[in-house]
């Protein structure tokens, strides 16, 4: 019998889900309603940053590369320890660069990503509505410039147009996540 449970792995990867894009976006709101739908815990992915970032930031810089990449790893590597001990873990971050996202999945064990975007207005009236957050509205334009969107190369990252109100842009994204293009993992 154990040679036909041969092709089995031996763990599973846990189902993690990140919400990603430009700061002012949405994914804290979207990745905590999913989290709570899913009955996953919840990651938001500015709480990982160490506080020289949040102070470069704060200070209207944007990070570099070399800023980014252990955050991006100790955030990823979270998500799945959270993850292993939930089934799943649904992370905001804003996974701008193929880079990082192939980072986050690596260091995830294979997370899906769903990649918010809209115009620079829409997403700049959102930022400006926000109370007490570090990031300033000024390094919008250097968020847009960075961001790299999917391409059909990319595994498991999906744009979703977040232009709506929140509850449009949850349900499009529920909708991506169903898609049998982007089915959910399976858990033990």
């Amino acid at each position: 019998m154990s040679d036909t449970l041969s092709h089995i792995p031996d763990t599973i990867a846990p189902d993690i889900i990140i919400i990603g894009g430009v700061s002012g976006c949405g994914k804290s709101t979207i990745a905590s309603a999913l989290a709570q739908e899913a009955g996953y815990p919840f990651l938001e992915g500015d709480d990982y940053h160490p506080p020289e970032n949040v102070a470069h930031m704060s200070a209207g810089r944007p990070l570099t590369d070399e800023m980014r990449m252990p955050w991006l790893t100790t955030l990823a590597r979270a998500a799945r320890d959270a993850a292993l001990k939930h089934g799943g873990a649904v992370v905001s971050c804003s996974a701008l660069k193929r880079s990082y996202r192939d980072l986050l999945q690596k260091e995830s064990g294979g997370a899906r990503i769903i990649l918010l975007h809209g115009s620079r207005e829409a997403i700049l009236s959102r930022m400006a509505a926000r109370e007490n957050h570090y990031m300033p509205t000024t390094l919008l334009d250097s968020q847009l410039a960075t961001l790299e969107m999917p391409n059909i190369q990319e595994k498991k990252v999906f744009p979703v147009l977040a232009e709506s109100a929140p509850e449009k842009v949850f349900q499009l994204v529920q909708k991506t996540l169903k898609n049998p293009l982007a089915p959910p993992q399976q858990n033990p």
